[in-house]
């Protein structure tokens, strides 16, 4: 019956649309049968591509619409002198104002008009021949595969079940949208309005389906309850009694099985549009992503949320503000399926995978969002993983591995560090979800003893966000009280206005639970004492993780299909497969982001304003510079002291160096060189001994001595630099900054290899030559000698001091005494010394016996001492003796430069000595110089390189930043920034979210 009623109605409309074309008007498919409207609706999605000609409606167009007649006034005539000629003229104007002329003449017209203006119109069409695989074959063979015959009897009346199907208005809509962004030459705007349209077009034609068979399985239910009601009331003895009753179960057995049927089919049928609707999406956005590049775009609504996020990630948790924007928290046992449940809703298998191990240490973000293309990528790289690659996925997964690997920290086993990761494809519902460490019951053996503890504080920072969505993720193949995560979850949401309930591996379950009514009370939520917004059951895959994304997907259509919890009716449609979750939950998702992300925008301006008001009470002359700001400002102050080393003067370079190697080699030049030599008796043997230990300092130690030498010079005048106050324009903010650089400069400087070897030729040469030139170089050379024996002096004499401790005068003024040591050594020293008196001449060493004559005395008066107690004693009078004695010679060769340029002939005085400490000034002069030279032109610009080397190094390391740069005043810069970032992405964030709800 309405087969027939189809064809006929069939015929109908296109006998009326045939008749009527060119009218304005709508046929009266009002008194159609229920088919037939659903097939020919005026306003079906996939008429217009059709019957296209049945809907342009033109009118016809005539002169006389718009130039309607008027009564046409006649010509007065005066009889007078030429009456024949009046005549005629009334005669022509009477014949050109007859009403069939003008009738004619605008008929003609108006036909003329009217083909324009229709061929005119007829061009602004779109031409959609090329898109007619657009339209599903099934939509037109309908009847053969749903038999309404068996339908019309069990549905109570057709103008009831006309309510309920779906709004085919919203879905013209959309597919009107869509063919325009087809049309060739349309705009990029509509393109773009035809992407964010397609997605709420395709929900609200699914859910319309998907609402028809729910509505009718609860039609079939009442309908069930009502004749079970009724057979209760009738029931009594009799036979026919009883055959009504069975006839009656018979039929609702009957009903139920085609009402199975029927919702298969249109599963079918959904799953091909679904399909379908999804390569056309693709096919939009790749048409659209051609012009990315030839426009900016603005960025869509879940990348500008996932950016607050992002923001809010690394923002200061003192404030307790960025736990409150909405984001999908998805918990769980330890292997209950929360990674299956979130690769099922990002269509790809994005998470490292392990049997029964802890995979998930730290927590990952995930940002879906629709895109031509389907790629991954993590918020601080450029590289894009595509997803359609199993080369790619492998190292994505590695890749997280390896992150979440580094977050956790020695000696613990999970991290509060997040990873952040974006995922774009055709299909994919936009929304924000964070996959936390699953709950534990045990620590095992390998893991930390807090990690229990810490992954509870995990999830219960991220759930008690009263904005969160919490997905609970629960294995229905184990047992229901060993289910560690509802008891938290129902603690954390106890009125369930925020929850998610998600029951995975119901293959599972239903093969190993003895009653499935048990699975229904989980479902419903009557088995676990918690509450939750919604209640889905899914299945992520046979356990295999090679198994793709499309065969668990055909593996979960396939099981709910011959599953007796459907058709049992224990689950409803509704709340089976990850497609519906994820519709649920991006749903719930962005319905939370509406009602609070405002509120939170409110408080973040309260938060600006109470740091805004800290900082000008503090800090009211300083500019709110953050961290990077101040690096920045650190930086150009190291630079231009670098650039300041270069401005030293040679005269200031070569004092320094001269003076600084000078103290270092002072020592070796006294004790190695200069007093074995004095010991020769002769000037011959003297000139010969200094030329051959000259001859072997030089070869051996001089140059790296040297070069030493500079080294530190230019670390101490760069060190100057970097640490000298400026006045009021120094800032001790950045003195850790500026330590740091300089150490790590001068460890990264190395001194060119190359310069001790030049430098030694220069030495050597420098010390061969004894000719001192004139006068003003011998007084020269005198005054250094003097200087230098004079300091020798003042140390031996500090050193002798300290050996036999104070004289009489400190004793007496001092109230100090000496220790029986000291004593030792006074009574040493004076028995030494009257041995020096007697022999002025004496060698530098005691000999054996002269050391057994001085002990001896010192037995005869009672002092006891020890052999190298008097040889260590000896060594310092002598030294002492021996300096004043060269201090005495010095002052006689003040004027021996006669007697030098005579070679001292006929002169009992020689001042070998003199030359020898030139030659050595000379020495040190020309050394200074070649070490300025190459310090000047070599090993500044050296340091000036390493110095930007390791502040770019330093600019790229955050952490090393917040060590070197802290304080308050650093802090408060750095919320402030954090603060007004956050706002600022709000606003836009709020604002674009207006413009898509208008």
């Amino acid at each position: 019956m309405w087969r027939s009623s189809a064809r006929a109605a069939c015929v109908v409309c296109q006998h009326l649309a045939n008749g009527t074309y060119g009218v304005r008007g709508k046929s009266p498919l009002q008194k159609l049968h229920l088919v037939s409207r659903s097939i020919h609706h005026s306003r079906h999605p996939l008429s217009r591509f059709q019957r296209l000609p049945l809907r342009i409606s033109t009118q016809p167009f005539s002169a006389l619409n718009h130039l309607p007649l008027r009564s046409s006034k006649l010509l007065l005539v005066k009889h007078g002198s030429q009456p024949h000629r009046t005549f005629w003229l009334a005669r022509v104007a009477s014949r050109l104002l007859k009403l069939r002329y003008l009738v004619l003449g605008s008929a003609v017209g108006g036909g003329y008009t009217a083909k324009k203006t229709y061929d005119q119109w007829k061009e602004m069409v779109p031409d959609l021949t090329e898109y007619k695989w657009i339209i599903p074959d099934f939509i037109w063979e309908l009847d053969e595969y749903v038999d309404f015959e068996k339908l019309t009897k069990a549905l109570p009346d057709s103008e009831d079940l006309a309510k309920l199907l779906p709004d085919f208005d919203k879905i013209g809509e959309s597919l009107r949208s869509l063919s325009g962004f087809l049309t060739p030459g349309s705009p990029g705007d509509t393109a773009f309005r035809a992407t964010e349209q397609g997605c709420e077009a395709e929900k609200q034609y699914k859910k319309g389906l998907l609402g028809e068979l729910i509505l009718l399985q609860q039609q079939i239910q009442q309908h069930e309850e009502e004749e079970a009601r009724r057979a209760t009331d009738q029931l009594g003895p009799g036979s026919s009694q009883q055959k009504r009753k069975v006839s009656d179960k018979e039929k609702v057995d009957q009903l139920q099985e085609e009402l199975l049927r029927t919702q298969l089919k249109y599963q079918r049928m959904l799953e091909r549009l679904e399909k379908e609707n999804k390569e056309l999406r693709k096919i939009v956005l790749q048409k659209d992503d051609k012009g990315i590049h030839q426009r900016k775009l603005k960025k869509s609504l879940i990348d500008m949320y996932s950016e607050v996020l992002d923001t809010l990630s690394d923002y200061d948790a003192s404030y307790n503000t960025h736990d409150h924007l909405p984001r999908v928290v998805v918990v769980g046992d330890q292997s209950a399926g929360k990674t299956s449940v979130l690769e099922m809703i990002a269509q790809a298998r994005i998470f490292p995978r392990g049997s029964g191990e802890m995979m998930t240490r730290s927590p990952v973000k995930v940002t879906l969002s629709e895109g031509p293309h389907h790629v991954a990528m993590f918020k601080d790289s450029s590289r894009e993983f595509d997803l359609t690659k199993e080369e790619d996925l492998a190292a994505l997964r590695n890749e997280i591995e390896i992150r979440m690997r580094k977050s956790v920290s020695d000696g613990c086993t999970v991290s509060t560090e997040t990873i952040s990761l974006s995922v774009k494809g055709p299909g994919l519902q936009r929304m924000v979800l964070v996959d936390l460490p699953g709950v534990i019951s045990t620590v095992t053996s390998g893991m930390a003893p807090d990690t229990k503890e810490t992954i509870f504080s995990i999830s219960k920072a991220y759930m008690q966000n009263p904005n969160a969505i919490i997905l609970c993720i629960q294995d229905g193949s184990v047992d229901a009280e060993r289910s560690i995560v509802t008891d938290m979850v129902s603690q954390m949401d106890p009125q369930g206005k925020r929850t998610i309930f998600v029951l995975t591996k119901v293959d599972l379950a239903e093969k190993n639970v003895a009653s499935p009514s048990r699975i229904q009370q989980i479902i419903e939520g009557k088995l676990f004492p918690m509450k939750a917004l919604g209640y889905f059951a899914v299945v992520t895959g046979k356990g295999n993780s090679c198994e793709s994304i499309e065969s668990i997907k055909e593996y979960e259509e396939e099981f709910f299909q011959n599953s007796k919890l459907l058709k049992n009716c224990m689950l409803k449609a509704h709340q089976v497969t990850t497609r519906n979750l994820s519709l649920a939950v991006s749903d719930c998702f962005w319905k939370m982001v509406r009602e609070s992300v405002e509120q939170q925008a409110d408080a973040f301006k309260a938060t600006r304003f109470n740091l805004e008001t800290e900082w000008k009470n503090n800090y009211p002359r300083l500019r709110e510079l953050d961290r990077n700001e101040l690096f920045e400002k650190a930086k150009n102050e190291i630079l231009d002291e670098v650039i300041s080393l270069s401005q030293v003067t040679p005269k200031h370079w070569e004092e320094i160096l001269q003076k600084t190697l000078w103290d270092r080699v002072s020592t070796h030049v006294i004790e190695n060189i200069y007093l074995p030599a004095a010991q020769t008796t002769n000037s011959g043997t003297f000139n010969t001994t200094v030329d051959i230990k000259l001859k072997q300092w030089t070869d051996k130690q001089l140059p790296n001595k040297a070069v030493e030498v500079a080294w530190e010079t230019l670390q101490e005048e760069f060190a100057r630099f970097m640490t000298e106050e400026k006045g009021q324009e120094h800032d001790d903010i950045f003195d850790k900054l500026k330590q740091a650089v300089k150490d790590e400069s001068i460890k990264r400087h190395k001194w060119n290899e190359r310069a001790e070897d030049s430098l030694r030729v220069i030495q050597h040469n420098a010390l061969e030559d004894r000719s001192i030139s004139d006068k003003q170089q011998w007084d020269a050379a005198i005054q250094f000698m003097e200087e230098t024996l004079h300091s020798r002096l003042k140390d031996t004499e500090s050193v002798i001091e300290d050996m036999v401790g104070p004289d009489w005068k400190k004793r007496w003024l001092y109230w100090v005494g000496r220790t029986k040591e000291q004593t030792i050594r006074n009574e040493t020293k004076n028995e030494l010394e009257k041995m020096i008196k007697c022999n002025e001449e004496h060698p530098a060493y005691l000999a054996n016996d002269e050391v057994t004559t001085v002990r001896k005395n010192l037995e005869a008066r009672g002092v006891a001492v020890d052999p190298c107690l008097i040889k260590d004693t000896w060594h310092q009078v002598y030294r002492r003796h021996f300096l004043k004695k060269a201090l005495g010679h010095c002052n006689l060769c003040r004027r021996g430069f006669y007697y030098y340029q005579r070679h001292f002939v006929d002169s009992e005085l020689e001042c070998n000595d003199v030359v020898l400490f030139w030659r050595i000034q000379r020495m040190l002069g020309i050394t200074a110089n070649t070490l300025r030279q190459q310090l000047t032109n070599t090993e500044v610009r050296r340091l000036e390189k390493n110095v930007k080397e390791v502040l770019e190094d330093f600019a790229e390391d955050c952490e090393k930043k917040m060590k070197l740069l802290t304080g308050k005043r650093v802090q408060l810069a750095e919320d402030l920034k954090k603060v007004r970032e956050i706002q600022e992405k709000l606003e836009v964030f709020i604002e674009a979210l207006h413009q898509e709800e208008k």
